[in-house]
This record gives structure tokens, C-alpha cells and sequence, in this order.
């Protein structure tokens, strides 16, 4: 087995971000669980050619295999999975960061796709599609037991077709059929603007590679419009699915000078590591406020808790996703691979958000309609030195 390997923990499935690190491994069963193992792979192969010989119909070995593979790694969460050599190349395909889609975020809950979020300015998110929604239909086909790649390959298409989604709604139980037209879908990084009070806005839709690279260039470009140093920054990582670790990380580090960022924990020393702040990256000491709701997940979440437990920003909006699980993408000698779940992420203070969240400092619900309540909040905080 060829090992490559990745560390990601984003959510994105539509736009998979990767991290490559050296040395990770897969650890060995121990000595005592060979028995049980050896026994449990005579089982598998007994059962294996108990179909091929006896089924009502013929089925074909590696589709076997292939179902035995995945349903083996939907037993352990929602986030390890099974490539296909072929789904493998369209994964590595996938991370070009463009593609002819309708922007959404996806993962498996139960037996149905749960929307973790829309793109910012996609056929998604214009069609209100929100966090939480559950696609239990595509193309009037269900999407009951589909994998995320089966229903990401129903959703991308042709730039210009039209895709119907049947959504099941979070805030209403709802079921109602949602057509969108297929765009190329830009997974832009960092957006800003300054604000008339003089502070700064960054809207952080992804951690990709040049994350840090442009949230510098954009603080930079908002202190020249400013001509002025800025009154504070409200950084925006709402319903941004995570990406990058070393992205988080660096961004995280722009704001703190010293202290422990994040901790990763995994079963072997090559998969743990504690990540600090360096004196060397630049300190901004603006006064700062974040805002999360229930679509900003994993990488995020390294850095809303990271700067909350260093009392460097308050947190403003709705509690977090929770996916606090780092992923370990390994290609395979026939060209298959798997991205497995190999570790956690812990916050300064210890803490694990996975399946829990960033709670907010200060808690406001978004708005329905156009003015978002939530930035405007954050100004008013910033604004009154609060």
C-alpha cells in the first residue's frame, strides 16, 4: 500500500481541501485482537463466496468488495470514506477549487444528506437553501442511503441545467422541491469591505492554501482605504465548512502572539501535535468580533475557540456545527483510497468541540429577511468600545 497522506478537516465534500503532512501512519490491531481479526476475515470470505455461488443473481466480486469497504467506514462516522479509483480521480480533480455545481455543502445523517452550508453568491444559497436542511430527494431520485459522492455527482452537471432538490427544511419539517441552475462555482478564501465606522469586515468562505496570504493583503488594503488605523475587525466565518488546518492555524496566529492554538490527538505520535503561536507572524491588536452560526464547522471552529479561550475576540451569532475530527486521505496501490477519520482537535483549554460547538459570548439569532442582524450587532459592539 502506497501511503499518501493528507490532513484535512474540513467538511467540504463539494470542494475537498487538502493538507499534506509527513509520517502519518496507520497503526497495527494489537497482537491479543489477531485472533478475533483473522477469525472475523474467514467469515468475510466465507460469506463472500457464499454469494458468488449461491445468489438468486449474479453479482460481481469487487462490487462486493466495494459495498463490504463502505459500509465498513459509514459504521464508524460520517466523515471516512471510500474512493473508487475512479472516484478517487474525481476527487483530485475536485480540488481545483472551480466546478459546475449548485454550492453546497453536504455530509450523511442517518439514512438522508444533511446541507452543512450554502457557498456565499451560489444557486444555493440565493434559493435559501440553509444549514440543517436535509436533500432527501434529486432529481426525484431519493437520496436515502446515497453516499456524499453519489449525491454530489447528482448534483454537479452541466454550467446552465437545471438540478431539483427535495428538501426536507430544519426550521419546519417542510418538504418542498428547490430547481437550481448549475454555475461554476468559485471557492473564493477571504472577501472584505470597510465599514463606514471605520472598522474592518473579513468574510472567510474556505481555508484554502492562500487563505492567510489574502486575509493579509485584505487587512492591509482596509488600513490604506481607511487611511487610518482600523477601530476593530469583524471576522466572518459563517457557514464556512473548514478546509485547512495549517490555514486555520496561521490565520488564528495573525491575532494572537503567543500561547497554544489548537492540539491534535490521534492513536499514534505521527497523527498528534500541538500547534503554538509564533512571535514571528504579525499581531494585530484591533479589537475583534467573530461570527458563527450552525454552518461554520471544523477548521472555523479552530478558530472562533482558539481566539474566545484566549480571551483575544468575542464570539457573536449561534452555536457552531461540532466536527472537531481530522481527516487522513490515503491512495491506495490500485488507485482507490480512503479518507479516514485518524484524530481530534482540542481547543487551549482541553476542551473537544466534536459534536458539541462553539457556544457564543454573545448570542443573536439571524435575521429572515435582508439585514443581517448578527454584523450589525458586531458593529455596534465594536463601536461602542464593548
Amino acid at each position: 500500500m502506497v501511503v499518501r497522506s493528507l490532513r484535512l478537516i474540513g467538511l467540504s465534500v463539494l470542494t475537498l481541501l487538502l493538507f499534506f503532512y509527513a509520517g502519518a501512519q496507520i497503526p497495527a490491531s494489537g497482537a491479543s485482537d489477531d485472533q478475533e481479526v483473522y477469525q472475523s476475515l474467514s467469515n468475510f470470505t466465507k460469506v463472500l463466496d457464499l454469494i458468488e455461488r449461491n445468489y438468486v443473481e449474479k453479482v460481481e466480486p469487487a462490487k462486493l468488495t466495494t459495498s463490504a469497504i463502505e459500509g465498513m467506514l459509514k459504521s464508524l462516522d460520517p466523515y471516512s470514506v471510500y474512493f473508487t479509483p475512479e472516484r478517487y480521480k474525481e476527487f483530485e480533480e475536485g480540488t481545483t477549487g472551480e466546478f459546475g455545481g449548485v454550492g453546497i455543502e453536504i455530509f450523511t445523517q442517518g439514512d438522508y444528506i444533511k446541507v452543512i452550508a450554502p457557498f456565499d453568491d451560489t444557486p444555493a444559497q440565493r434559493a435559501g437553501i440553509k444549514p440543517g436542511d436535509l436533500i432527501i430527494g434529486i432529481n426525484g431520485v431519493t437520496t436515502r442511503g446515497m453516499s456524499p459522492y453519489e449525491a454530489v455527482k447528482a448534483l454537479r452537471g452541466k454550467v446552465g441545467t437545471d438540478v431539483t432538490i427535495t428538501l426536507r427544511r430544519a426550521r419546519d419539517e417542510k418538504v418542498e422541491d428547490v430547481t437550481l441552475t448549475r454555475e461554476v462555482i468559485h471557492a473564493l478564501s477571504v472577501k472584505y469591505k470597510l465599514e463606514e465606522s471605520g472598522v474592518g469586515y473579513l468574510k472567510l468562505t474556505h481555508f484554502q492554501e492562500k487563505t492567510t496570504e489574502e486575509l493579509s493583503n485584505a487587512l492591509k488594503e482596509l488600513e490604506k482605504e481607511n487611511a487610518a488605523p482600523l477601530r476593530g475587525l469583524v471576522l466572518d466565518p459563517r457557514n464556512n465548512p473548514g478546509g485547512l488546518l495549517n490555514q486555520a492555524v496561521d490565520v488564528t496566529d495573525k491575532f494572537i502572539d503567543k500561547g497554544l492554538i489548537v492540539s491534535v490527538r490521534g492513536r499514534s505520535t505521527a497523527q498528534t501535535t500541538d500547534y503554538y503561536a509564533s512571535k514571528e507572524q504579525t499581531a494585530y491588536e484591533h479589537p475583534m468580533v467573530v461570527l458563527v452560526n450552525k454552518g461554520s464547522a471544523s477548521a472555523s471552529e479552530v478558530v472562533a475557540e482558539a481566539l474566545q479561550d484566549r480571551k483575544r475576540a468575542v464570539i457573536l451569532g449561534d452555536k457552531t456545527f461540532g466536527k472537531g475530527s481530522v481527516q487522513t486521505i490515503i491512495r491506495l496501490d490500485d488507485g482507490s483510497g480512503l479518507k479516514l477519520t485518524t484524530a481530534k482537535f482540542y481547543a487551549p483549554s482541553g476542551r473537544s468541540i466534536n459534536g458539541v460547538g462553539v457556544t457564543p459570548d454573545v448570542f443573536v439569532e439571524e435575521g429572515s429577511g435582508q439585514d443581517d442582524v448578527q454584523l450589525t450587532r458586531a458593529l455596534e459592539l465594536l463601536s461602542s468600545g464593548g
